[in-house]
């Protein structure tokens, strides 16, 4: 199957689950030609089909819970229980269980990429060897979350450089279009997230993301007790490498539970919504918010950290990923890595080539508009 009859039958399937926004659709389809490191951001579903064909001597590895999705740009900050701030991945809806490599395979062909159009310095060869580093290290000690208080000063400037800066945030979110209408169980997730249930609250909409396009978002944005808040509702899909396509319970609530995390208290899936906080310390980093003065080795071996601290979710399976690592050849990453990363190139070539440009796939379905 070729990558533009990959993306019809995968939105095809989401317009029978969800109630699609076509024009973030067509918006999708559009930024999928800006760039290789953005197309490999949108068609996570279809590195599901192309990683077990292209790396098949990885897909007997031992299987876990893993992130799915996983790329440079799916890291940020929240603020746990105790109100500190945490680094690390920020979105788990594709969270499935996969041979442990997919994570790491889709982590540094993703920096390669984004290596390769600018956004990152480090060579390729040294990425690969800071995730190893930083995921074999993580698997042996333990975990540790990042908490970004007295240690990890590195991930601190990152999380908090000037592009971060709240009056911005706040103003943007202010702009958003205001809506008058939700669904009940919107706001019901609305409603229970908020820290009181009186509290008065204005309802907007939300272009965000690339590979989530075309779902609904929704922002509840409250002025409460001297400042802002805002919580994100969001359409949930079970994910792209699902079995059985029908909803269940995600495994992301194992990696919150099970992985080595200090998670945001917020963060909730109910039927087919997902809520979380947004603030201007709550929400993805884009690479190119990075400070111009950062340690890249350090920022991609504290990813393959976090990789480790969610795939430890999985803790029976742990000790057969060590073995099975420590059997592998030296640079296995970078040559898998740059394997997907032709894969990637041939399937962007041929979305330019033979994909709409402008609009989403015309389709008849009770779930679209």
């Amino acid at each position: 199957m070729d990558v533009v009859s990959a993306t019809r039958l995968y939105e095809r399937w989401m317009a029978s689950r969800i109630e699609v926004v076509q024009k973030d659709l067509a918006l999708k389809h559009q930024r999928m030609r800006q760039s290789p490191f953005v197309f490999l951001r949108a068609t996570f579903y279809r590195w599901v089909q192309v990683f077990p064909v292209v790396c098949s001597d990885l897909a007997a590895s031992p299987r876990l819970i893993a992130v799915g999705d996983l790329h440079i740009e799916n890291f940020g900050t929240w603020r746990d229980r105790e109100g500190r701030l945490v680094w690390g991945v920020n979105d788990l809806d594709e969270a499935w269980s996969l041979p442990y490599p997919n994570d790491l395979v889709r982590l540094a062909t993703s920096a390669a990429l984004a290596t390769d159009e600018g956004h990152l310095r480090i060579r390729f060869r040294d990425a690969c060897e800071a995730i190893c580093e930083g995921y074999v290290s993580s698997l042996r000690d333990g975990g540790e979350p990042f908490v970004l208080s007295e240690r990890n000063r590195s991930l601190r400037d990152v999380a908090l450089n000037e592009s971060r800066d709240a009056r911005k945030f706040w103003t943007t979110m202010q702009a958003l279009p205001r809506i008058t209408r939700v669904s009940p169980e919107v706001v019901r997730m609305f409603e229970r997230s908020l820290p009181g249930g009186d509290i008065p609250y204005t309802v907007r909409t939300r272009v965000a993301g690339v590979g989530s396009l075309g779902r609904q978002r929704f922002v509840a944005l409250a002025e409460y007790k001297g400042g802002w808040l805002a919580r994100e509702v969001k359409a949930w899909l079970p994910p792209a490498a699902a079995t059985a396509l029908r909803p269940g319970r995600t495994p992301a609530f194992a990696l919150m539970r099970d992985g080595v995390r200090s998670p945001d208290p917020v963060w909730d899936v109910q039927g087919s919504w997902v809520v979380r906080r947004l603030a201007p310390d709550c929400c993805r980093i884009n690479i190119e918010d990075l400070p111009k003065r950062r340690d890249e080795w350090k920022l991609v071996r504290a990813m393959g950290w976090e990789t480790a601290n969610l795939h430890l979710a999985s803790r029976n399976v742990c000790t057969a990923v060590v073995r099975d690592m420590r059997g592998r050849r030296t640079r296995w990453l970078e040559r898998a890595a740059s394997a997907m990363v032709d894969a990637t190139l041939r399937d962007w070539r041929a979305w330019i080539k033979d994909a709409p440009a402008s609009t989403a796939f015309r389709r008849r379905s009770a779930g679209s508009r």
